[in-house]
């Protein structure tokens, strides 16, 4: 629309309250933990620590603890010699190292699941494949519906935990199948538009099997649809890459500095214990609040750079170019931006195979309320289906259809004739930014309900826009105001097609 860039002056200046505003925030929040730390250790139990100055480390943000455990004892290990073995592949067997690196990732999956959780994974593929092999997209969404509702039937979970003798080693075969399952439904979906004679390469079973067991993306992901993962590996020759070693050494020194990263947030602030209490949240002060806020979302934000980064980078040395890293959940101010920006596989999964078949924004405005509530209804039934899932989709799926009928709006002849007359392009821009803010505060509030809970969520639309109305939402206004004022700078002026990825990667993907 009729935006302008800002005055150098004022950007800086909304920089640096932005920049306070978290500081302080992050400080509040430091000092309340050290306040409740005794508390917390009784109800919920903080790890001592002693690496890092006696600092004791929150250990109940379950998904990077049990990632991280995983890691140190085996799966960094795996990647490596993933690694290693598609080095070695590219020297002495040129073009069949895929079939080497499928071999591999078979022999990782029995290593760390078991032959029992080995075999789950391959029966799975052969009952896709035969389905694929009917072309029926219906077929393939009922299929996978059902997958997913057997990870969660009773009867399965205790079979499948009896297969281990540790809780963690059934919860990585269900995090591993959840993935595949997304795999599985791409390779079907893909399978019925691949009908030349030259492309049957690409429908034999092996290739399914080379797409569902490679091994940086097999556990947890980071989501490549079937067809950019086939053509990509179908571009591959036999030659030795030539990688950079400083930009190498760049790239592992980043993913470093981010897993310390997260190590100090969960050591400096106990956010994920303090979510777990719900007195303490009900008592602390409104901008240790919006700290543990803050702290939670860019917790996750980095924690991903981490998940997602390593499998990234294994990616490129082999070659493929993975989805882009998250993007800064500070510089996000509306709903459709987090969701295209921070997991971008999934994005692309779910825009290719559910939005734009059941008609998209191109359908009129029924098809669109459809499109988007259909993806929602999957994104939560993927993720399991829980009740605090289904507050988490609806209100993004209210915010996403919200956002999409005023940009409508907007686009109407009509409307942007009396924007053109009435409102200068910095008006414009102030009167999007106070609207962003709104968005922005109920986009934190929908990521703090995935996060902690329905009730972390009730606790704080209670607290910041209930019982404190006005003065306290005005503040809140306020201070995300001078956030979307830098995200919208960020996004259109600064950098409006930013994508982020490691220099290695950058560097192959252009060369490619």
């Amino acid at each position: 629309m009729k935006h302008d860039p800002l005055p150098k002056w004022e950007y800086n200046v909304y920089l640096l309250l932005s920049l306070g505003i978290h500081f302080y925030a992050f400080y509040e929040a430091y000092l309340s933990s050290r306040e409740h730390e005794d508390r917390l250790d009784e109800v919920v139990g903080l790890e001592p620590d002693l690496s890092l100055w006696g600092l004791k480390k929150d250990v109940t943000d379950f998904e990077w603890t049990f990632w991280m455990e995983w890691a140190y004892s085996w799966i960094i290990w795996l990647m490596l010699g993933h690694a290693l073995v598609s080095q070695i592949g590219r020297i002495f067997w040129g073009k069949h190292r895929w079939q080497f690196l499928m071999a591999y990732g078979v022999a990782a999956c029995w290593w760390v699941l078991g032959m029992r959780g080995l075999a789950a994974v391959f029966l799975n593929a052969v009952i896709f494949y035969m389905i694929a092999k009917l072309r029926a997209p219906l077929l393939t969404w009922l299929s996978s519906a059902l997958m997913l509702f057997m990870l969660h039937n009773e009867t399965v979970e205790n079979t499948q935990r009896g297969w281990y003798g540790t809780e963690n080693e059934y919860y990585l075969l269900q995090f591993t199948l959840t993935v595949r399952c997304l795999f599985y439904t791409s390779f079907c979906l893909e399978y019925k538009d691949r009908q030349s004679p030259d492309s049957s390469n690409s429908n034999s079973f092996l290739s399914m099997l080379v797409y569902a067991f490679y091994y940086p993306l097999f556990h947890n992901g980071p989501i490549i649809p079937f067809n950019e993962f086939s053509k990509q590996m179908q571009r591959q020759d036999a030659r030795l890459p030539d990688f950079p070693l400083a930009g190498l050494a760049a790239d592992v020194l980043r993913l470093l500095l981010w897993w310390c990263l997260a190590e100090l947030m969960i050591r400096v602030t106990y956010m994920h214990a303090m979510y777990s209490d719900y007195p303490v949240l009900e008592e602390v002060s409104y901008w240790t609040l919006g700290g543990l806020a803050l702290a939670q979302v860019l917790f996750f934000y980095v924690k991903y750079l981490v998940l997602y980064g390593f499998p990234a980078l294994i990616m490129q040395l082999d070659g493929l170019a993975a989805p882009a890293l998250p993007r800064c959940v500070s510089t996000m101010h509306c709903f459709s931006g987090i969701w295209r920006c921070f997991d971008v596989g999934l994005h692309r999964f779910l825009v290719r195979y559910i939005y734009i078949p059941m008609g998209g924004s191109h359908s009129g405005a029924g098809g669109m309320l459809l499109a988007t509530a259909l993806t929602f209804v999957f994104v939560c039934y993927w993720h399991g289906g829980h009740g605090y899932l289904w507050y988490w989709a609806g209100l993004n799926c209210a915010g996403i259809i919200v956002e999409q009928t005023v940009r409508k709006l907007l686009s109407l002849p009509s409307i942007q004739e009396r924007i053109d007359r009435h409102l200068s392009p910095r008006t414009f821009r102030q009167l999007h930014a106070a609207l962003a803010s709104v968005s922005l505060a109920m986009l934190i509030l929908t990521n703090l309900v995935f996060l902690g809970g329905e009730e972390v969520g009730r606790i704080y639309w209670d607290r910041l826009f209930v019982r404190s109305w006005p003065w306290v939402p005005l503040a809140v206004l306020s201070c995300l105001y001078c956030f979307t004022q830098v995200g919208i700078e960020w996004s259109l002026f600064l950098f409006p097609r930013y994508k982020y990825k490691f220099p290695l990667c950058a560097r192959t993907a252009s060369e490619r």
